[in-house]
C-alpha cells in the first residue's frame, strides 16, 4: 500500500503551489507552448517550433514572374531543464509542522527562481539587439533606446518587457522620483507615479515596457585586447542564406536552426562568448520594409569555434546570395568590403539588463509521468502557466525517516533572438 498524505500536508502543498505561481514573475510575460509527453519522449524531448514568416508584396497587375515557395523557419526547442529540491525529515522533525512547511516555502523558492533565472539566461545570452548607454540608469531615454531599436527594426509595439539589475531600476526610479522631491529635473505625471517611484522604487510602464526588479542579474565582461576585422565581401561567404531543411548523404531531412550562422574572423583571442559586437558596414534593415536604418546591425557572439572562426546570433541574411529565402529574411545591407572592424559594444563589465517581445521567449512546460502505486504518495498541480510541481513522499521504517521531493520539468527557448535584447550601462 503506497504512502498517503494528510490533510495538513496537502494544505501545504496548496500553500506552496500558489506562492511558486506567485513567485513565476518573467514566466507570465513569456509565450507558452504545451507539449504532449509521449511525443516528447520519443523524440528526446525536442520539438521545433515555427518562426513567423515575413512576406514580400511586388507591384502591378501581372505578376506572373512573383510566384514562389515561403520558406518556413523553425528552432528546436528542447524539455532541458529538471529541477528539484529534495530533503529529510525525521520523526523527530516531523513533531514541529512548522519545519515541513520552512522547507516546502524553500523549496517553492528555489523552483520559482530556477525557472526565472533559465528564461533570464537565455535571453541574456542570445537577444542579439544590443543598447548601450555611457552613464549610469537614470533616464527615461535609455530605455527609449530599447523602444527605438525594436521599432526601426519592425518588432510588434506591443507586449514588450525590460528586466533591470536592482542599481538599474532604482536608478531610473530615482529619475522618476526627482519630479516629486526635487531631485531631478521637473516634470508632472498623472496620478501618483513620482510619489510610488519615491515611495517604493517602482516604475511600472516605461516607453512602451513593463519593467521588473531583478534581485539577481547575469553580468557581462567588458572587451579587452583589440577588436578583430572581417571580410564582407560575396566571395568570403560571410553572409547567410536561410533554409527549411536540409538532407544528409544518406538522404535523410531534417530541420536547420535558422538562428545562429559561423563567420570567419581575423581572430577569436578577443571575442569570447556573449560579446555584444557591431561589423562596420553592416546596416540593420527593417525586416517588412527591408529600409535601411540608418544604424549598425549588432549580433551576439554565442560559441568559439577555432582561433578564427566563431558562431553569432543573429545571422548576416543581406541578400548577398540573390536567394528568394535572403529576400524574405533579409535584415541588414551590407557594403561589402575587406578587413572590416568588428565592434565590440561590452567596453566596460555590467549587469545585463534583458528586453524582449513575449513572443521571442517561449517556456515549455514538461510533466513527469510519476506512478502513483508504487509505494511513494504523489500530488501534482498545474501553474497559470501550465507548469507541473510534482510533490513526493516515501516513508522509511528502517531510519524512522520521511524523505520528501519537489520537482519541475521544464524548456525554454529563444525563438527570435532579433526580438529581444540587452541594454547596457556605463560603456566607455
Amino acid at each position: 500500500m503506497s504512502n498517503s498524505f494528510s490533510k495538513e500536508e496537502r494544505v501545504a502543498f496548496e500553500d506552496i503551489l500558489e506562492g511558486f505561481n506567485d513567485a513565476l514573475v518573467l514566466s507570465r510575460n513569456v509565450s507558452i507552448y504545451n507539449t504532449e509527453s509521449s511525443m516528447m519522449e520519443r523524440t528526446n524531448n525536442v520539438i521545433y517550433r515555427p518562426q513567423p514568416y515575413i512576406a514580400q508584396s511586388y507591384d502591378g497587375m501581372d505578376q506572373t514572374g512573383n510566384f514562389g515557395a515561403y520558406t518556413q523557419l523553425s528552432v528546436p526547442a528542447t524539455l532541458g531543464f529538471q529541477k528539484s529540491v529534495p530533503f529529510i525529515l525525521d520523526a523527530l522533525e516531523l513533531r514541529d509542522a512548522l519545519q515541513e512547511g520552512r522547507l516546502g516555502e524553500a523549496a517553492k523558492q528555489k523552483l520559482a527562481s530556477d525557472i526565472n533565472i533559465a528564461i533570464m539566461n537565455v535571453a541574456a545570452a542570445q537577444g542579439s539587439l544590443v543598447v548601450t548607454v555611457s552613464t549610469a540608469a537614470g533616464d527615461y531615454d535609455d530605455v527609449a533606446l530599447c523602444d527605438s531599436i525594436m521599432n526601426e527594426q519592425g518588432v510588434q509595439a506591443f507586449d514588450r518587457y525590460l528586466a533591470l539589475s536592482s542599481r538599474d531600476y532604482n536608478g531610473i526610479a530615482g529619475n522618476i522620483a526627482g519630479g516629486a522631491t526635487g531631485g531631478g529635473a521637473a516634470r508632472s505625471f498623472g496620478g501618483t507615479k513620482s510619489n510610488t517611484a519615491f515611495e517604493r522604487s517602482y516604475v511600472g510602464m516605461v516607453a512602451g515596457f513593463e519593467t521588473y526588479k531583478l534581485d539577481y542579474a547575469n553580468r557581462l565582461a567588458g572587451a579587452t585586447g583589440a577588436d578583430p576585422t572581417m571580410s564582407t565581401l560575396a566571395a568570403a561567404n560571410n553572409y547567410y542564406v536561410p533554409v527549411a531543411t536540409s538532407t544528409a548523404s544518406t538522404g535523410e531531412t531534417q530541420n536547420v536552426d535558422n538562428r545562429f550562422q559561423t563567420i570567419t574572423v581575423s581572430s577569436t583571442t578577443d571575442l569570447p562568448a556573449g560579446s555584444a559586437i557591431e561589423i562596420q558596414g553592416v546596416e540593420a534593415c527593417h525586416h517588412i520594409t527591408k529600409q535601411g536604418t540608418g544604424f549598425l546591425k549588432t549580433f551576439r557572439v554565442v560559441q568559439v569555434v577555432t582561433g578564427t572562426t566563431c558562431v553569432i546570433t543573429p545571422p548576416i541574411i543581406s541578400a548577398q546570395g540573390g536567394t528568394d529565402a535572403e529576400l524574405q529574411y533579409q535584415n541588414c545591407i551590407v557594403t561589402a568590403a575587406a578587413g572590416r572592424t568588428v565592434n565590440r559594444l561590452n567596453t566596460t563589465t555590467a549587469p545585463v539588463n534583458c528586453f524582449w517581445q513575449k513572443d521571442a521567449l517561449e517556456i515549455l512546460p514538461g510533466r513527469y509521468a510519476v506512478p502513483s502505486d508504487a509505494g511513494v504518495a504523489v500530488m501534482r498541480a498545474s501553474t497559470d502557466q501550465g507548469i507541473e510541481l510534482v510533490m513526493q513522499k516515501q516513508y522509511d521504517v528502517n531510519t524512522m525517516k520521511t524523505k520528501y521531493r519537489l520537482d519541475t520539468l521544464f524548456g525554454v527557448v529563444n525563438k527570435q533572438p532579433e526580438m529581444s535584447g540587452i541594454l547596457l550601462f556605463n560603456q566607455a
